[in-house]
């Protein structure tokens, strides 16, 4: 059983910030930033493509709501992140995104993206079955 499963069952302690029926918000317990939380999906899955569309409906719902408690922290702005798989960061395999409260005061940034790839993007587009 996985760590946030656990969480869910209550055999492990956690910062709840909110809870309902289908979803669970807790506080990340390596923060990146104050008010750091993680949004899962009390059912188990890996990652967002594995979910059914109504827990996917039901976690964004919770997201937008975390987000407005975490407003009380007067935040400057926010991240929401999701990883999916290792290669893409993911380190607990339970789909869960990261809302990342993001101050003015802060020494550096929280995301870093990497500098731009030379791509096709004729090619992608055909790879797509777009025009």
């Amino acid at each position: 059983m996985c760590i946030f499963c656990k969480i869910v069952n209550k055999e492990i302690p956690a910062k709840i910030i909110y809870e309902d029926e289908n979803t669970l918000a807790f506080l990340d317990i390596n923060p990146r930033s104050k008010g750091h939380t993680l949004v899962i999906p009390k059912e188990h899955y890996e990652t967002f493509d594995e979910l059914p569309e109504e827990t996917a409906v039901n976690l964004t719902k919770t997201i937008k709501k975390v987000v407005n408690i975490l407003k009380s922290l007067n935040p400057d702005g926010y991240n929401i992140l999701n990883n999916n798989k290792p290669i893409a960061g993911q380190e607990v395999p339970h789909v869960h995104f990261h809302i990342i409260p993001r101050y003015n005061d802060e020494k550096e940034a929280v995301i870093k993206f990497s500098e731009p790839v030379n791509v096709d993007l004729d090619e992608v587009s055909k790879e797509l079955n777009i025009e």
